[in-house]
């Protein structure tokens, strides 16, 4: 069975990581990938330019760097490239952040299982048995299970991690379902995501990882994140159906576009 798997990285000011992600790329992950994206959402540190220069050095990898239209956020940055799985015949999409937190290699085991063509998605939790943290704060680390566990009882389903950044959806669960277009995209995408997952009926599947902090610079702010975290869990609570049918994008119905910067191999010369 052939199957063309395109690996999302989303980047924003990560120049410092985003080398290290792209070597991440081993053999055995490459004969999983069809294709590699990053795609920048306006960065100004030059992670643009080191993003291209990790992939020149990779050697054999069909990879393209795009840059957003305008300041889409991550969950905007997630619909360019759902978009450009669905257009371009993909059929699955693995998400894993520019900012080397977690690691490919954990999702390797669940594709070797064929575990990703038994559900929709493949979510990866940094707070279940056999995860494990490195440098991750204590006080993080008991918020997370407290919000893991108010979704759980909002949902009605064990939820082990409300978004980490190594992820994989089945595109045809992200044709049959497009209420993803409606989801905030900001850094709260994920937790729409996982709602409107739970909502549509998804096989949904948490696997374990490595998650860890050393020189990553956060883009959350703690205490105004926990307020927005606990606002969707109450909305959805309290009006499921209202916070279903909303349209909380910016764009409002309208694409995610964004343009290639560069490519390997290069397109034929016209």
């Amino acid at each position: 069975m052939t199957e063309r798997i395109l690996l999302f990285i989303p980047a924003y000011n990560c120049a410092r990581q985003i080398g290290r992600v792209i070597g991440q790329l081993t053999p055995e992950v490459r004969s999983q990938v069809a294709e590699v994206i990053v795609v920048d959402n306006g960065s100004t540190d030059g992670t643009r330019e080191a993003a291209i220069a990790a992939l020149r050095a990779a050697g054999e990898l069909r990879a393209k760097v795009f840059l957003n239209d305008g300041n889409y956020g991550l969950g905007g940055s997630h619909k360019v490239a759902f978009q450009h799985a669905l257009a371009n015949g993909f059929d699955f999409v693995v998400v894993l952040h520019g900012d080397d937190q977690g690691s490919i290699a954990d999702l390797v085991p669940q594709l070797e299982q064929g575990l990703h063509r038994q559900f929709d998605c493949l979510l990866g939790s940094r707070f279940m048995v056999g995860s494990r943290l490195v440098g991750y704060s204590a006080l993080r680390t008991f918020g997370n299970r407290v919000f893991n566990a108010l979704y759980g009882l909002v949902a009605r389903r064990r939820i082990t991690d409300l978004g980490s950044g190594l992820n994989l959806y089945a595109v045809a669960a992200l044709r049959r379902e497009s209420a993803w277009l409606r989801n905030p995209d900001d850094l709260t995408f994920n937790y729409s995501m996982l709602l409107r997952s739970i909502a549509a009926q998804w096989r949904i599947h948490f696997f374990a990882l490595t998650w860890r902090e050393d020189d990553q610079v956060s883009n959350v702010r703690m205490f105004r994140q926990s307020w927005r975290v606990l606002g969707i869990a109450w909305r959805y609570l309290t009006d499921r159906q209202g916070f279903l049918a909303e349209d909380q994008s910016r764009l409002q119905g309208r694409p995610y576009t964004s343009r290639a910067v560069f490519e390997v191999p290069a397109p034929p010369a016209a």
